[in-house]
């Protein structure tokens, strides 16, 4: 219990102290004209009360994220807490605050435009290919669990088919209406159901003399039933990504930053609803391990159930009839309300590069339609093999987006270090991920050659940005400082 308290207040104290040392480094002007002044629209670019946006942004980054990534990251062991809360201060919460606030001074710019001003166009093609895969794999993902959960739960005609069909057309009404129809009406609701149970939890586990057999005195080694194919670095490290740090989160950031009304809320917003994903990450991490009695009674439970089964019954057996109703809640709207707006992304970042006007719905209809049609021939692949390839893709993307954030606050005189440090560890878990993974996501090399080609990429990332630097500081490169 102690070790679950104190990270939570180590969480808290990270967004009061590390937050605002962030926010200062970057430096915040409430002065300035927000996008959803500059370019309102009344479709993307909206202000909103800003505990929606939190709301917003929270359900948005979240979904099941905290809750699956933290189930299936403490089977590697106490590690899994310990990265919950540095990876959400230093790196999460960073990534998403400062990706965030590049996308305010550019006008609300999505992130391949963000990247490839300060990465360069080659980099900026490519990051757009990537997020645009990423969110439609989102997409796909995030239809097939609550379809098939919904089709347990409902009379015979109502099939898998069936639920698939309403949750895509429910994508279709999220991607294409205005920002505050739907998503601003309604997610609210979901962000705070998710944010109580969260809380329900934590009650439980503080005041229902329920024990969590965190096993630091055991040693911080990986208690995974197959170590040697699953080590904990870097599997770790890919498994806990929405806890943590997610370059989906990236892709979610510049959305609600057309609705802010004020640079004086983005660390409340953006630093703090990461903030609180980790807090939820941790919760679900201590519940899992408690409801089950320890890491090899989780392994035991997990062979043979899904971590949906596992909150469903932690929820119903901790907090009742109406713990089950906030489950069902979460294991079936937050993922379709993740899905929604991964596709609401794709269609921004499309727009932004084709320069295409979103006023008009025949528009944002035009280009919404190629992606739906990829979701939909995604969701015809096997279900594993989607999920692995959207994991890896999610913590390149973190990458990508540390490393533009690197660059913006060095020409801007600004101390990158904040985001170099873990850009360069990013890179490092990404890489070795990539080459010692087993095929066909990897290339199953061993964990010593794969932590060597690791080192050689960190070392070409970090002297390319040291020549960056040269040539900044000698005035041979010319940038919009205005930016």
């Amino acid at each position: 219990m102690t070790t679950l308290l104190t990270a939570l207040i180590v969480l808290v104290g990270g967004y009061a102290l590390y937050g605002l040392l962030v926010e200062k480094v970057f430096g915040i002007d409430s002065k300035r004209l927000m996008p959803a002044q500059t370019r309102a629209d009344g479709v993307d670019f909206i202000e909103m009360p800003t505990w929606r946006v939190f709301l917003i942004q929270f359900l948005n980054i979240a979904g099941l994220g905290p809750i699956f990534g933290a189930i299936m990251g403490v089977m590697f062991g106490p590690a899994a807490f310990i990265w919950i809360v540095a990876g959400t201060i230093f790196g999460g919460a960073v990534h998403d605050f400062i990706s965030a606030m590049m996308s305010i001074r550019s006008g609300g710019d999505s992130l391949p435009e963000l990247v490839g001003r300060e990465l360069g166009p080659v980099i900026k093609q490519i990051l757009r290919v990537v997020s645009i895969v990423l969110l439609v794999l989102v997409g796909a993902v995030f239809i097939l669990t609550p379809a098939g959960l919904l089709a347990g739960m409902t009379p015979d005609w109502a099939t898998t088919t069936f639920w698939i069909a309403v949750i895509f057309l429910y994508y279709i009404a999220a991607t294409l209406l205005p920002i505050d129809k739907l998503i601003g009406r309604f997610y609210p609701i979901f962000g705070f159901a998710l944010l109580f149970m969260a809380a329900g939890l934590l009650y439980a586990l503080l005041f229902g003399g329920h024990a969590i057999p965190d096993g630091f005195a055991e040693g911080l080694q990986s208690r995974h039933p197959s170590p040697e194919s699953h080590p904990l670095f870097p599997m770790m490290f890919v498994s806990i990504a929405c806890g943590a740090i997610s370059g989906f989160h990236a892709t979610q950031s510049p959305m609600m930053a057309r609705c802010l009304k004020n640079e004086r809320l983005a660390r409340p917003v953006f630093y703090g609803a990461m903030v609180a994903e980790g807090m939820v990450a941790l919760i679900w991490a201590a519940a899992a391990i408690s409801f089950t009695g320890g890491y090899s009674e989780l392994q035991e439970y997990m062979s043979g159930h899904s971590a949906g089964d596992l909150v469903h019954e932690i929820s119903v057996g901790w907090l009742g009839t109406f713990g089950g109703i906030l489950a069902l809640l979460g294991v079936i709207a937050a993922p379709i309300t993740t899905g929604d707006t991964a596709l609401r992304s794709a269609r921004l970042i499309v727009s932004d590069f084709l320069h295409v006007d979103q006023s008009k719905l025949s528009r944002r209809l035009l280009v919404s339609l190629p992606l739906f049609a990829c979701t939909f021939a995604l969701m015809l692949l096997d279900f594993n093999v989607l999920w692995r390839y959207f994991a890896w893709t999610n913590q390149m993307l973190s990458v990508f987006t540390l490393w533009a954030a690197t660059v913006y606050l060095a020409r801007h005189g600004k101390a990158f270090v904040i985001t170099m440090v873990p850009a360069v560890f990013m890179t490092t878990v990404v890489v070795t991920y990539l080459f010692t993974a087993p095929t066909p996501e990897g290339f199953g090399l061993p964990m010593s050659a794969s932590v060597a080609i690791a080192a050689v990429v960190d070392a070409i990332c970090i002297g390319l940005f040291a020549r960056y630097k040269v040539l900044l500081t000698n005035g041979k490169l010319i940038h919009d400082v205005a930016y």
